[in-house]
Order: structure tokens, then C-alpha cells, then sequence
């Protein structure tokens, strides 16, 4: 159940690629494993998954043991990370997908051995409930990490409004991919920003339409299966 769940995501990203004028090889799906349990997240691997996400640091922490032994895979931590965490988890990690804040920035570029590929999290909605910055604010924040040399922004998040219309959806995503092509145009060798982390389960194929490379997929990868 799981190779088929998986083959009809494919063909998803597939079709939305085709109606944007992209190739699938632009798209990374992630499987977000934070539902399951290592044995689950395995059978992935063995489907040759190679990118898989977490939100917790524990939980990373735990399938990354579980799995040593497939070294190809890449681990991403798409959940907001508390600092007194980082040291725990920054270089046990391939993408950090929630960069929020200037302090955070400081303590990864403290730990981290190496540096890190990050996406700035962005508030595109401006839902108090939702972390990230205001899209005013981005190239600011991006600016003031010129020489943190541990930190390698690569692109921009977002999470849109659970339920929201295709409409909606849409004018979340375009928003992040014109954002993400102003600090581009920048041309900031630590911070590329080529790529754009947004869509999920319910609203990948509009994010893919909109310019997503990398789509974080966890409840159509285990339905039913």
C-alpha cells in the first residue's frame, strides 16, 4: 500500500509539474515520518526514499538510529527548533526548514561543524498562530547573516492556512516564490535562495504550480496502508 500511495504522489507531482511547464526532477517530495514509527519510516527507505523530515528532535534523532543503515538518506527538521536544542540536532541534520529568528541563527552558527543548508520561515498569512517572519522583514534578517559562515540560507518556507481555497492557496504560495526571487536577484553568495519549501498533503500540487521544490508529504504517503 505504501509503493502504491507513493506511486500516486508521483504521478500528482508529475501532472502539477506538467500544468506549470516544470520537470519532476525540480521537485524534492519529503516523506514527513513524524506519524510513525521507525519500522514504517524503513519500509520507506527500502521503497528508495531517500528524503525524510521530522519536526521533533527526539523523534530525528531516534529514526536517523534506527535507519544508520541507509547513508543515503537526508535528513530534514521541519519543525521550529528551540535553542537550547541545537546542539543536540544541527549536525545530525542535512536542511533545517524553520530558521525563525536572529538568536536562533546565532546558537546554529555556534554548533554547527559544518554548514548547514536553512530555509528562513516566512509568515506570508500573518497568523499569529504561525511562526516566521513578516515577508517585509526576510531580506533584512537575511542581510544581518553575511558573516555567519556556518549558515547557508537556500531558500524560503511557509505553511498556508489549514482549509484554505485553491484561491488562497495559490496567492500564499505565488507571494513566497516572488519573495523568494527578490533575494535571489541579490545575488548574496551565503545566501542562493534558489528553492522554496511549501506544500503539503492537501495542497502540494498548487505549490508545485507555483514554483515549490521541495513538497513535505506525511498523512498521503500512510493513508490506509
Amino acid at each position: 500500500m505504501l509503493a502504491d500511495n507513493l506511486e500516486k504522489i508521483n504521478q500528482e507531482i508529475q501532472l502539477a509539474c506538467q500544468r506549470s511547464a516544470r520537470t519532476i526532477e525540480d521537485v524534492t517530495m519529503i516523506a514527513v515520518t513524524k506519524s510513525v514509527e521507525s519500522g514504517r519510516a524503513k519500509e520507506l527507505a527500502e521503497l528508495g526514499i531517500e528524503n525524510m523530515a521530522e519536526n521533533r528532535v527526539d523523534k530525528l534523532l531516534e529514526k536517523k538510529m534506527a535507519l544508520k543503515d541507509f547513508s543515503a538518506i537526508k535528513w530534514h527538521l521541519i519543525g521550529n527548533l528551540q535553542r537550547r536544542k541545537v546542539k543536540l540536532i544541527i549536525n545530525e541534520i542535512d536542511y533545517f526548514h524553520a530558521l525563525d529568528s536572529l538568536k536562533l541563527a546565532e546558537e546554529i552558527q555556534k554548533r554547527a561543524v559544518k554548514p548547514i543548508a536553512c530555509f528562513v520561515e516566512v509568515n506570508i498569512t500573518g497568523e499569529d498562530s504561525k511562526h516566521g517572519f513578516r515577508s517585509e522583514d526576510v531580506l533584512e534578517f537575511i542581510q544581518e547573516l553575511a558573516s555567519f559562515d556556518k549558515i547557508r540560507i537556500i531558500g524560503l518556507m511557509t505553511m498556508a492556512p489549514l482549509d484554505a481555497s485553491e484561491q488562497v492557496l495559490h496567492d500564499v504560495f505565488s507571494k513566497l516564490k516572488i519573495l523568494q526571487s527578490t533575494i535571489n536577484n541579490q545575488h548574496l553568495s551565503y545566501a542562493p535562495c534558489t528553492e522554496l519549501s511549501m506544500g503539503m498533503s492537501n495542497d502540494f500540487p498548487i505549490a508545485i504550480e507555483e514554483g515549490a521544490t521541495f513538497v513535505r508529504i506525511g498523512t498521503a504517503i500512510f493513508r490506509g496502508a
